[in-house]
């Protein structure tokens, strides 16, 4: 089953590329751009339209799959080609795959409603509050209406408020680290394939499936999107990705088959080391700015990829610099399910010295010229 899954990240990503290329023309035809001035530092106005790209690229393979599992009656073909391979592992996995209807089709409409919220934001720029309130909403009802729980063991109640705060910080992780070319798609990628991989390892398909479909779509995105980027995902892709990444990551389970719950608890923790340097950056940002009497929503240049550039980097080789922040937690993340206590604590001591080394790259003074700003959007909340 890893090969047909597998298939699909060319397939997204092809599709993406696509979607991207003529999104960006007929965007600024449209005037769905990103103007510059203020704090932003392109001179010409950019497309906002890549978050459409990366929806269509993960929807349009999702309704195809759903359609076609549900209503053909695939036979095992008699062939040894690779697609007559592909073939025989989908049919032997097909009931499993339409007992995730219910839970794909739902994953689907959430997803859609925090698209068009994003780009309605990105349209006509509504108030923070009003778009954390739509995350919410968006969340819960996915998380009580299937029944998608992280931490059961506290009761219906707590584990049902973790899991929709866990998705809506995820959410917006991404949303605020969408402040440079490349950083969000890029960092998004890192954790994705991390993901990806702990997922194929452990044998969860569905799950699979919209990692690699969604990490395709990323990766396509990227082409045009990495410094100097051409267009901008906007918050109708930042808010898709965030909150695609907290489903897909409630709705694992880490821990692997027949493993003891009782002494290999810790693979627990992987999403949250995964998500490390997102996580840290959106956590000290907020303080910085509630400390400075500001809404936690409202943009500004204290993120994390700021202050590498205050001290000297290029705009490219800070966003690297994350990007290998992530995977050096995320490479980590990936083995904590099969090493044996108490070796996993070196993982967590990694993790640590990763946040550690992030936060002496911040002791820096942020300058004050209007040249430092975001590449994109003025907001990232």
């Amino acid at each position: 089953m890893i090969g047909p899954v597998l298939l699909l990240v060319p397939l997204s990503l092809g599709l993406c590329a696509a979607f991207t290329a003529l999104l960006r023309r007929l965007a600024l035809r449209w005037g769905f751009v990103d103007q510059p001035g203020g704090r932003k530092i392109h001179r010409a106005p950019k497309p906002l339209a890549g978050g459409v790209a990366i929806y269509l690229a993960i929807a349009l393979p999702m309704v195809s799959g759903l359609l076609l599992t549900n209503a053909l009656d695939l036979a095992p073909p008699g062939g040894q080609g690779a697609m007559d391979r592909a073939l025989a592992a989908i049919s032997q996995h097909l009931n499993g795959i339409r007992q995730q209807t219910p839970l794909a089709v739902g994953l689907l409409v959430a997803l859609t409603c925090i698209h068009l919220l994003g780009l309605w934001d990105d349209r006509r720029a509504m108030g923070p509050y009003i778009k954390l309130i739509g995350q919410i909403a968006v969340a819960s009802v996915l998380v009580i209406g299937f029944d998608l729980r992280a931490l059961t063991i506290l009761g219906v109640v707590p584990s049902t408020i973790l899991t929709v705060l866990w998705i809506v910080g995820i959410t917006n992780a991404f949303n605020f680290l969408d402040n440079m070319d490349g950083l969000a798609a890029g960092v998004a990628a890192v954790c994705t394939t991390a993901f990806l991989i702990t997922t194929l390892l452990i044998g969860q398909w569905f799950v699979a499936a919209m990692l690699a479909l969604l990490l395709g779509a990323l990766v396509g995105f990227l082409l045009f999107n990495f410094n100097p980027a051409s267009i901008f995902m906007g918050d109708s892709g930042s808010l898709l990705v965030g909150m695609l990444l907290g489903v897909l990551t409630v709705r694992t389970t880490y821990v692997r088959p027949g493993a003891d719950w009782a002494t290999g608890w810790y693979p627990l923790l992987a999403p949250l080391i995964v998500l490390a340097v997102p996580l840290y950056d959106l956590v000290v940002v907020s303080i910085i700015r509630i400390s400075r009497g500001k809404s936690p929503f409202v943009g500004d240049t204290n993120h994390l990829s700021h202050r590498l550039v205050a001290r000297g980097m290029s705009r490219r080789t800070a966003v690297l610099c994350i990007w290998l922040m992530t995977a050096a937690t995320s490479v980590a993340a990936i083995l904590l399910p099969h090493v044996q206590p108490p070796f996993e604590i070196l993982i967590f001591v990694q993790t640590l010295l990763v946040l550690g080394l992030v936060a002496l790259l911040e002791q820096h003074p942020l300058p004050a010229e209007p040249g430092t700003g975001d590449d994109r959007a003025g907001r990232d909340g």
